[in-house]
């Protein structure tokens, strides 16, 4: 287990509401492909204001980097907290890095950001402590301070998306590893001999059977081999196929749809059996773009109860009884709050 590590000191909006409490404030930033999420958040875990900010990280590093700066100015502004009661900045970033050092190596879709010192420029900038994290794992400690599995000791939290993320939780600390590489459970192998090929190697993984790429790969070779469904006919009529296809037909009653997301179930069932067996978390969650609705829609409904049916079926009896799995509750939010989290255990929190 490994904390968040703070350097040295060397448009959704939510309008800003100033010191209320005499509270300590924090601003996470979660830097996606797309978006840069941030907010500042109190040491009680109020979101006090948020942005939502394009990323502009095609634009090249300098450029993309003083976007970042200049979104973190905003949203402090925005809050009418004084940045005299900033305690530190928390940056949540995809791709591999090492976490103690705060460099991030091979950021996804960030071109340019390569062993970028990410945390150290953001704390220099600013004159704060900072710490930066993995976007998957920021979601997790998010969703373990503020969200579904708040109270709870330890969580396994599962990011479903274009691939599988995973952030793991125990005792209060992030799992990081020994090379901040620990969490990575998309890439569990289920069946390296004869399973889907991989490009980086690791043939057969979790990712390769249940992630949205995973899901249309499966349906294209159902079609090919034969399979009737309305699918076909929406293809027909120039729709793409992609997940949201696949869900909108799978929740018109078409048999198909609703077999490959009930077997993407199954196959998220098979990695979290995994995971409940190497280290028995209190609660497992699952979120991303991909859980169809979760709570929200009878699609949604079913595939949380066939992920319950199927971790039940292949556990044992205590940790298949007693584990609490459920969806995540904070949705696109996890990160940037996460990313607070992190800072604020990071130098102590508190007021």
């Amino acid at each position: 287990m490994a904390k968040c590590h703070a350097a040295p000191i060397e448009v959704d909006e939510v309008q800003g509401k100033g010191n209320v409490s005499g509270d300590r404030y924090f601003v996470g930033v979660d830097i996606g492909g797309t978006n840069i999420k941030s907010g500042v958040v109190s040491s009680e875990g109020e979101t006090i204001s948020k942005l939502s900010a394009p990323s502009v990280l095609n634009a090249g590093r300098d450029a993309g980097l003083e976007h970042l700066f200049e979104t973190v100015e905003d949203v402090v502004q925005l809050s009418g907290v004084s940045w005299s009661e900033i305690g530190g900045i928390g940056v949540a970033a995809p791709g591999t890095m090492d976490i103690k050092a705060g460099i991030v190596f091979h950021p996804f879709n960030m071109p340019g950001w390569e062993n970028l010192p990410l945390r150290d420029l953001v704390s220099n900038r600013f004159g704060k402590p900072a710490v930066l994290q993995n976007d998957a794992n920021a979601a997790a400690f998010g969703e373990y301070w503020l969200g579904a599995a708040r109270g709870a000791e330890s969580l396994m939290f599962w990011t479903l998306g274009t691939g599988i993320g995973g952030g793991i939780v125990m005792g209060g600390q992030i799992v990081t590893g020994a090379h901040s590489h620990a969490g990575e459970c998309g890439h569990l192998i289920l069946q390296m001999e004869g399973g889907p090929r991989s490009e980086h190697g690791i043939h057969g993984s979790l990712e390769l059977y249940a992630g949205a790429k995973a899901l249309v790969r499966r349906c294209e070779a159902a079609l090919a081999s034969g399979a009737r469904s309305i699918i076909e006919d929406q293809l027909k009529q120039g729709q793409k196929l992609t997940p949201l296809l696949i869900a909108v037909c799978a929740s018109d009653g078409d048999a198909l749809a609703d077999r490959l997301i009930m077997e993407t179930a199954h196959y998220m069932a098979i990695g979290t059996v995994n995971i409940i067996h190497t280290i028995n978390p209190e609660v497992v969650l699952f979120g991303g773009a991909m859980t169809f609705g979760q709570g929200n829609t009878e699609l949604g409904r079913r595939f949380l109860a066939k992920l319950r049916e199927e971790i039940r079926a292949h556990t044992f009896p205590i940790p298949g009884e007693k584990t609490k799995v459920d969806y995540a509750s904070l949705g696109k939010d996890a990160g940037y709050l996460g990313a607070a989290g992190c800072i604020r255990s990071a130098i102590g929190g508190g007021k």
